[in-house]
């Protein structure tokens, strides 16, 4: 990874991902997400979970930022932090579309940071490879 964001960086990051959930459009689930890019020239694009009556239409809240990431020109993700409500209890982290997307456009080392909704300490941190370790990605395709 180019450069890894200090620990203040992804605590604000994780609440311009909070912010995020204000936004999102769930008139359907009510499951309000939130999420916000930090890339390698320093800018931060958020995104939040937009759903639709064809539930296939919904886009997930880290595809929304990283695309609009791409969109704005804004640079290499480096990190990307999702606000969600907890799911069975537990952190809520990106699903598989979402790695996908990226592995492609960050790189597997790409940090995923979410909030520990059983701690009130430090925000959970993983990078795309331990979340998804047998994603396909650039490295994949070109060996």
């Amino acid at each position: 990874m180019a450069h890894r964001p200090t620990d203040e960086v992804l605590q604000d990051l994780l609440d311009t991902a909070e912010r995020a959930r204000e936004r999102a459009y769930v008139p359907y689930s009510g499951f309000d997400a939130g999420a916000a890019v930090r890339t390698a020239q320093g800018a931060t694009v958020v995104g939040s979970l937009v759903e639709n009556l064809v539930f296939g239409l919904a886009m997930c809240a880290e595809r929304v930022a990283l695309f609009q990431t791409v969109a704005a020109g804004a640079g290499r993700p480096l990190a990307l932090a999702l606000a969600a409500p907890p799911t069975a209890g537990e952190a809520t982290f990106p699903c598989g579309s979402c790695l996908q997307v990226a592995a492609e456009l960050g790189g597997m080392e790409m940090l995923i940071v979410v909030a520990d909704p059983n701690d009130d300490g430090a925000p959970i941190q993983r990078t795309v490879a331990e979340l998804g370790p047998g994603l396909p990605h650039r490295k994949t395709l070109l060996t």
